[in-house]
C-alpha cells in the first residue's frame, strides 16, 4: 500500500466542497491562487484556508497598485514609473484600486465570522473577478514596461 501524497489528499478534499458548493476547477484555482501550498497545512476548515491563499494575492496587488497610485513612501523606481502614467491609465488603475479594496473589506467581514457558505461564495466570485482584474492588471503592466523602457532611453540622467 502505498501513501498518497498530500496534494492528491487535498485534491480529494477539494472535491468534495468543490461538488457541494459548485467551486472552480481545482487546477485552475492553483494555477492562479497557488492553492496546493495549503497540502502542507492540517484544517479541518479547507475551504477557510483556500480563500486565505486567494485574499493574500488581491492583497498583494492592492498594495502594488497603491503604490502606484501614491507613491509617498515607494521605492525609488516607483516614482520614475508613476511620473509616466497618463491620467487615462491612472483612472484604470483607480478603478482597479475600488474593486480590490472591495474585496478587502469582504475579507475582514469573512475573518470576522466563518461561515463556509459565505466563504464558497467568495471563492466564486473573486475567481471570476480575478478573470477581469488580471487583463486590466496585465494593460498596465504593460503601460508600465513600455514607459519604463522610454523613461531608460529618453532620460539616461534621472539623478540630476
Amino acid at each position: 500500500m502505498t501513501e498518497e501524497s498530500n496534494i492528491e489528499n487535498l485534491k480529494k478534499s477539494y472535491k468534495k466542497i468543490k461538488e457541494k458548493y459548485s467551486l472552480p476547477d481545482f487546477n485552475e484555482l492553483n494555477k492562479e491562487f497557488s492553492i496546493e501550498k495549503i497540502s502542507e497545512i492540517e484544517t479541518d476548515f479547507l475551504i477557510r484556508e483556500i480563500r486565505r491563499y486567494i485574499s493574500e494575492k488581491f492583497s498583494n496587488y492592492l498594495r502594488f497598485i497603491e503604490l502606484l497610485l501614491n507613491p509617498t513612501n515607494a521605492p525609488m523606481f516607483v516614482f520614475s514609473i508613476t511620473n509616466k502614467i497618463q491620467n487615462e491609465d491612472r483612472k484604470k488603475l483607480t478603478d482597479l484600486y475600488k474593486k480590490l479594496s472591495k474585496i478587502e473589506v469582504e475579507l475582514i467581514e469573512l475573518d470576522l465570522e466563518y461561515d463556509d457558505k459565505r466563504e464558497a461564495q467568495f471563492i466564486i466570485n473573486a475567481y471570476n473577478t480575478w478573470q477581469e482584474i488580471k487583463v486590466e492588471l496585465q494593460y498596465i503592466v504593460k503601460v508600465i514596461k513600455e514607459n519604463w523602457e522610454n523613461k531608460n532611453n529618453n532620460d539616461r540622467n534621472y539623478f540630476g
